[in-house]
């Protein structure tokens, strides 16, 4: 109970870090961890073939999404005797541990620009009082920045391989020559996940700057003149 007291009573809501690097930087990151996640981790779609029977064309839409464990995806493929008659088949290949991976950068990445924010606009005095608030933060932005580079290349080459499980192409092997391949599988949300998370690269990397210059590391190149350094001293 105290801990809360102490809490409350310290936040000051001040919006003025929002007009510094630190905090828009800051904001930038939590809207683009917000879509990284959101693009891939809400993803649902159906790649298509057909069935040519001698007197009819039977249409197949296989469906995946997310984890992309397309090994557990399994469709019927009809057969041209009987309407009635399915045979099961399952689309090929694992690559849930790389989308699982990105996914959960994008999550604490948000979940710590939400925190930070919190501390930024209202406990700034605290923040910067302290030597120890920008070294951590300045660590933990570094090591988020280097997950960013890990998952989206990761999830770069998951796609790829998704894209080729997924081709309707590849898929009628199964069940050539009757097969023919149809639409493909809309992927443009999920070339836009791979697009944020190298953005979200930019933005941390690229913040670890401003976040060092609140640090003790950091020195000002232009210190305020005293009267030891040939300042003039007041009337």
């Amino acid at each position: 109970m105290d801990i809360v007291q102490k809490l409350v009573s310290g936040f000051a809501l001040d919006l003025g870090p929002l007009k510094e690097p630190l905090g828009f930087i800051r904001v930038l990151e939590w809207v683009f961890a917000i879509f990284a996640f959101a693009t891939t981790g809400g993803y649902s779609g159906s790649t298509h073939f057909s069935v040519k029977c001698t007197d009819k064309e039977l249409e197949v839409n296989p469906t995946f999404g997310y984890p992309f464990r397309l090994s557990a995806d399994s469709y019927k493929i009809p057969s041209c005797n009987d309407s009635k008659v399915f045979t099961d088949a399952y689309l090929q290949g694992d690559f849930s541990s790389s989308a699982q991976f990105y996914v959960s950068v994008g999550v604490f990445g948000f979940l710590y620009c939400t925190a930070t924010l919190i501390l930024y606009l209202g406990y700034q005095n605290i923040y910067r009082q302290t030597t120890r608030g920008p070294i951590v933060d300045l660590v933990v932005t570094a090591a988020f920045a280097f997950l960013w580079l890990v998952s989206s290349s990761a999830w770069g080459k998951g796609l790829t391989d998704v894209k080729w499980a997924t081709n309707p192409d590849h898929i009628v092997e199964v069940c050539a020559p009757i097969c023919t391949p149809g639409e493909y599988p809309s992927m443009g949300r999920l070339n836009a996940s791979v697009t944020f998370g190298f953005l979200n690269l930019i933005l941390w990397a690229g913040n670890c700057w401003f976040i060092y210059k609140e640090t003790p590391f950091h020195k000002d190149p232009n210190p305020p003149a005293t009267m030891e350094e040939g300042g003039v001293p007041g009337p």
